[in-house]
């Protein structure tokens, strides 16, 4: 077996670690294994007798390549994506599935996950699920190791604040969603920030559009579809609201909810995210 081929060996001991980072990052498979494709190429030219942690080195490229495509994402514009529901084996054992149980991680979690900022993400999911030092973390999100301290304390904030409200808690999440829906209507500038987390975001068809309750509240364009929205709907297992046409819905706003703030809001009109959403009609 030739050195490459030793590399090689030791970088696939390597890949569900990294893949699962990768993942819970970015949210989307496809991305994920992108990611880990790239660290496996920049590992390949680089001198392994000069790498001292083969491990900790990874770690910190496929974090950094993952910083460098959220990033892009804004460019495109893009931003923050709605995590990918993983595609599970018939046996459990597929790719995602290893990313989404890797270190307990969950859908739910997942989704509180992509709430955050890009740096707070990346700096909660090394230190508390990969135990990174804050040091090499801040390398990382190019911060001090205070300011990544900070990231990641504020970032376990919001992740233990919950996840986000399921059906137990359905009445209390149509209440909250349906004050905020009479709130856009109105223009009550004041109950629509009550009834929103600080740092909540609005995503259209997955791709973040605004930030900030006070944005989010300022902002006439999600609120003139939403307050005319009147069919309440379960999507993907959390309350939201669906206009239809001939029978058939044509937009989604979907709400995640952690305690009793609004932390994001998803509009969805494109068809094929439409046609794969878990949806349920509620009565009231």
């Amino acid at each position: 077996m030739d050195e490459q081929d030793v590399l090689a060996e030791r970088f696939e001991a390597h890949r569900p670690r990294l893949r699962a980072l990768a993942y819970q990052t970015l949210g989307a498979a496809s991305e994920a294994d992108d990611a880990v494709q790239e660290a496996w190429l920049r590992l390949s030219r680089t001198d392994p007798g000069n790498i001292e942690n083969l491990g900790g080195w990874l770690t910190t490229v496929v974090a950094r390549v993952c910083l460098n495509m959220l990033a892009s994402r804004r460019d495109e514009p893009a931003g923050v994506h709605l995590p990918e529901s993983a595609v599970i084996d018939a046996d459990g054992t597929g790719p995602e599935h290893e990313a989404l149980v890797a270190d307990s991680i969950g859908p739910a979690l997942l989704v509180v996950l992509h709430t955050l900022a890009p740096a707070e993400r990346l700096a909660f999911i090394l230190h508390d699920i990969f135990a990174v030092p804050f040091e090499d973390i801040a390398a990382v999100v190019g911060r001090s190791s205070a300011a990544a301290r900070q990231l990641a304390s504020r970032a376990r904030r919001r992740v233990h604040g919950g996840a986000p409200a399921t059906g137990i808690d359905l009445t209390r999440q149509q209440a909250i969603t349906d004050a905020f829906l009479i709130a856009a209507r109105n223009g009550d500038f004041d109950a629509l920030l009550e009834a929103l987390d600080p740092d909540v975001v609005v995503r259209s068809n997955g791709t973040e559009a605004v930030r900030g309750a006070a944005a989010v509240a300022a902002r006439a364009f999600p609120f003139t579809r939403i307050a005319q929205v009147t069919l309440p709907a379960l999507i993907n297992g959390a309350v939201g609201v669906v206009t239809a046409a001939d029978g058939r819905p044509v937009t989604l706003v979907g709400f995640t909810i952690i305690g009793a703030k609004i932390v994001a809001i998803d509009l969805i009109d494109d068809p094929r995210r439409i046609a794969e959403a878990d949806l349920a009609i509620l009565g009231r």
